[in-house]
């Protein structure tokens, strides 16, 4: 199967963040082709609900044979049913054919806690709720399905879960996003009491509307397409955290907007493109570059840290590096980056090696030497420390690492020397940069500690001081041509550097 195919059954929001539109864009975002079948035309906006109109439910009947008449439907997402009628209507139709995951989103409760069904409804939803393969309730939700008051924090919440799951024999997904404080964790709970936690940080936003459409819908998608629940529902968390992390950029609407289920698309589609770098072309980057904890040697290192403004804005602003240095990033996101490093560091040593051989002086050959030399211990120090001791297995090298160290050892071997300097230079300066910024949040219960005191550490500074020195007395004896030539040399490598952080992140 390349596309799973997916059918939401729910009710339709005109502004498009929630009901069937939301359903249809978290279905395609997550890798599935949407169909849907409407339930009910609610007139709502950003603001809130004006009015409901219930189509006739013989014509919700007739959409629903349309569609299994002819599709084969590999996953179903429920959404709003409104009355009783309705869920027996959407009931007869998944009891009659064969059909993948279904997916019951129970929109039993408004965020405001109004209830949005009748007495006879809510108790049609609960039988529904049985014959599902995964239930995804909030909080007042669940508490009105396990005929309780609505938990305070997550554990309260994964032990109501825990016994509605029992109960009903499905499985339930547990969201925590009506809950207060930094996390806004989900958990499934299956009906044998196993619970997996899915950790995800708060995005202090209101622009969350149809956030419970959206996730049950790519969670539907990411069951069709054959993940178990617990990677459905990893991948599903962390694509909606991206999408409400730039909701605000929309401006859709006045209230509580919608959230941007295409961020991800959007983003992993910039990350292909093919554009030359606009300083390749003569365009250096106008962003100003932040004072450097490591000052530039003289004027030519200074015009290149000056020129690394646009660059620095990017890498600082990737979800690897805001996560790394909140503490929250994935351990396995983190073991791909350390796998990366050991494949960089490798190759990045041969680079070093070969400046050494181009050197003009004794100075330089023996410093690049040892530049090489420690960069060569520090993989087997990063293999013993963190690799081995995390069970990280070593792959290859993706091909951002390919193309990074393909072009560092290229420019150390064939092209002159202080353009070899200029590529080299990035990852001791720009990487011990990063290091002291991330050292600010560094602190004695940080997951990655010992990491971040490696790289913000005095042993490291002061080799990439060295450098810094070697790159601009090679720049002072070089000719105009060269600097230039250097300059976009710094340059490519800055922007492999960004690349080389950016790469977790597209591995999901």
């Amino acid at each position: 199967m390349t596309q799973p195919r997916v059918l939401s059954i729910a009710g339709t929001d005109p502004t498009g963040g929630a009901g069937i539109q939301a359903d249809l864009k978290s279905i395609a975002a997550a890798g599935g082709f949407g169909m849907a079948a409407v339930t009910a035309l609610v007139a709502q906006n950003t603001h809130g609900v004006r009015s409901v109109h219930t189509p006739p439910h013989d014509f919700l009947r007739e959409q629903l044979a349309a569609v299994f008449d002819d599709v084969t439907v590999d996953a179903v997402k429920i959404g709003m049913l409104g009355d009783a009628a309705t869920v027996a209507v959407v009931t007869e139709a998944l009891a009659a054919r064969e059909v993948g995951q279904v997916v019951l989103d129970p929109v039993m409760v408004a965020s405001s806690g109004d209830r949005l069904l009748e007495p006879d409804a809510e108790a049609a939803v609960r039988e529904l709720a049985r014959r599902v393969d995964v239930i995804t309730p909030n909080l007042r939700e669940l508490a009105v399905l396990c005929d309780t008051e609505m938990a305070v924090d997550l554990d309260e919440a994964i032990t109501q879960a825990t016994g509605l799951a029992a109960e009903t024999e499905t499985v339930v997904i547990v969201k925590g996003g009506h809950l207060t404080g930094a996390a806004a964790d989900n958990a499934v709970v299956h009906p044998d009491g196993a619970v997996h936690h899915v950790p995800t940080r708060r995005v202090d936003t209101k622009n969350t509307h149809g956030t419970g459409c959206s996730l049950s819908a790519a969670l539907a998608t990411r069951l069709a397409a054959g993940e178990p629940v617990a990677h459905a529902l990893e991948w599903s968390t962390r694509w909606l955290h991206e999408a409400i992390r730039h909701a605000d950029g929309l401006e859709v609407g006045g209230g509580h907007g919608p959230v941007d289920h295409f961020h991800r698309t959007h983003r992993l589609t910039a990350a292909a493109d093919a554009t030359p770098w606009p300083h390749l072309s003569g365009e250096l980057p106008t962003i100003p570059a932040p004072v450097p904890h490591l000052a530039p040697a003289g004027p030519h290192t200074r015009a290149m840290w000056e020129a690394t403004g646009q660059v620095w804005a990017e890498i600082m602003d990737l979800a690897f590096i805001r996560e790394l240095r909140e503490g929250t990033l994935r351990q396995r996101d983190f073991a791909f980056y350390l796998d990366q490093d050991a494949q960089y560091l490798n190759r990045y040593s041969r680079a070093l090696a070969l400046l050494s051989a181009g050197a003009p002086d004794q100075e330089g050959q023996i410093g690049w030497a040892e530049s090489a030399r420690e960069v060569l211990e520090g993989e087997a120090q990063l293999h013993r420390d963190w690799l081995g001791s995390q069970d990280i297995t070593v792959t290859a090298p993706s091909p951002v690492t390919l193309a990074y160290t393909n072009f560092l050892v290229a420019s150390c071997a064939v092209e002159p020397y202080a353009v070899g300097a200029a590529a080299v230079l990035p990852c001791f300066w720009l990487y011990a940069e990063i290091g002291f910024e991330l050292m600010r949040d560094n602190h004695e219960g940080h997951p990655y500690r010992a990491w971040l005191e490696t790289y913000g550490g005095e042993e490291f500074t002061a080799g990439a001081r060295a450098a810094i020195a070697r790159t601009e007395r090679a720049l002072a004896a070089a000719s105009p041509e060269e600097r230039e030539q250097a300059m976009a040399a710094y340059l490519n490598a800055c922007i492999y550097e960004r690349e080389f952080f950016a790469q977790a992140d597209r591995t999901w």
